[in-house]
C-alpha cells in the first residue's frame, strides 16, 4: 500500500484518521484470516494458497498485464499463449508460497527445505574466513521457508529487511522468522548500520534481497539480460568489510520434482572497495540471480515492476 513521505510511519510521517481506519480494517482482516486458516493441515493450506493464487489472476488486472510484460521482456520467443501460461502458473506457484509462510505461524512444524551438500560446502568454506558472510538471495519460491531451512541447517542467518508500512506487520514479520531462529535486523531501525557490522565480525550470516527494485542507493546494471536499478549495497557492505558473497535460493532438485536450497560462491577477490568495485559485483550477483530465476521461472514475482526506476517497496 503506498504512501507519502509525510504519511509513512518509516520515515517518522503520521497517519491521517482515514488512512488510520484503512490499515485498521485491512489488520482485522488479515487477523482474522489467519486465524481461521493456521489451524489447516499443511495439504489444505497449500490447495487454498493455489486457489487464491488463481482468484488474484484474474482479479489483478493491473499486475498480471505487468507480469506479461516483463515475461514478454525477458523470454521474447515464448508464444502469447505460453506467456500466458507461465503468469497464471507463476500466480498459483506464489499463492502456495504464501500459504507455507502462513503454515511457518502455525504450531505444525512445517519440514526444512533441505541444503545441499554442496551448498553447505559453499557456506561453511565462507564463514571459515571470519569475516561473515552476505548472503545474496531473492524472492524466488517460498522464501521465508528457505531462511527459516537456512537455520535448522546450522546457520546462524540475519536477516535484513525494510519495515512494513504498518508497524503491526512488522511485528508479525518478526514473530514468524523469530519462531525459526532467522533474527531481523530492519533497515531504517535505530542502529542498523551497528547491528550489521556486529553480524559480521561474529562470523554470522546477513541475508539480504536483491532482486526487487527498492528505495534504497542503487546502481544500473544488467538483470535478467536488461539494466535495472539494483541495490548496491549488499557489495558495499561485503567489500569494505572483507565477507565472502554468496548468492543462494531455493532451486529445482536432481529430478526436478521438488526443491531443495542451493548456494554459490560470487568471486569478489579482484575487485577494489570502492564504487566501481561496489558496481561490479552488484552486476555478478545479478547475473546468478538470473541464472537461477530462469531456471525456476514460474517461482518469481514477475508482477512486479522490476525495470520502472519509480517503483518502490
Amino acid at each position: 500500500m503506498p504512501v507519502t513521505a509525510s504519511r509513512d510511519l518509516r520515515t517518522g510521517g503520521r497517519w491521517t484518521g482515514l488512512q488510520r481506519a484503512k490499515n485498521d480494517a485491512v489488520w482485522l482482516l488479515a487477523s482474522i484470516a489467519l486465524a481461521v486458516v493456521r489451524p489447516l493441515p499443511l495439504g489444505a493450506l497449500r490447495a487454498l494458497g493455489r486457489a487464491l493464487g488463481h482468484t488474484a489472476h484474474g482479479w489483478t488486472g493491473r499486475a498480471r498485464r505487468t507480469a506479461l510484460r516483463n515475461v514478454e521482456r525477458v523470454l521474447p520467443d515464448l508464444d502469447p499463449a505460453a506467456r500466458r501460461a507461465l503468469v497464471r502458473r507463476c500466480y498459483v506457484t506464489l499463492g502456495q508460497a504464501l500459504a507455507e509462510t502462513v503454515a511457518l505461524l502455525g504450531e505444525r512444524p512445517l519440514p526444512a527445505l533441505p541444503l545441499t551438500q554442496d551448498a553447505r560446502d559453499v557456506i561453511d568454506r565462507a564463514r571459515a574466513e571470519g569475516r561473515g558472510v552476505v548472503f545474496a538471495s531473492a524472492h524466488l519460491g517460498p522464501w521465508e521457508r528457505v531462511a527459516a531451512s537456512l537455520v535448522a541447517s546450522g546457520v546462524p542467518l540475519v536477516a535484513l529487511g525494510r519495515e512494513s508500512y504498518d508497524p503491526r506487520f512488522s511485528s508479525l514479520y518478526a514473530r514468524l522468522r523469530g519462531a525459526h531462529g532467522v533474527r531481523v535486523v530492519w533497515r531504517g531501525g535505530a542502529g542498523a548500520a551497528a547491528r550489521i557490522l556486529r553480524t559480521l565480525r561474529a562470523g554470522d550470516v546477513l541475508g539480504i534481497p536483491m532482486d526487487l527494485c527498492s528505495r534504497v542507493p542503487s546502481c544500473d546494471v544488467p538483470f535478467l539480460g536488461h539494466v535495472a536499478p539494483t541495490p548496491i549495497g549488499p557489495a558495499r557492505i561485503a567489500l569494505r568489510a572483507g565477507a565472502p558473497v554468496v548468492v543462494g535460493t531455493a532451486a529445482p532438485d536432481a529430478d526436478g520434482a521438488g526443491l531443495v536450497v542451493t548456494a554459490t560462491r560470487i568471486e569478489a577477490g579482484d575487485l577494489a572497495a570502492d564504487e566501481a568495485g561496489a558496481r561490479d559485483l552488484t552486476a555478478r550477483i545479478n547475473a546468478e540471480l538470473s541464472r537461477r530465476i530462469l531456471a525456476l521461472p514460474h517461482a518469481w514475482v514477475w508482477m512486479h515492476d522490476r525495470w520502472n526506476p519509480g517503483t518502490g517497496l
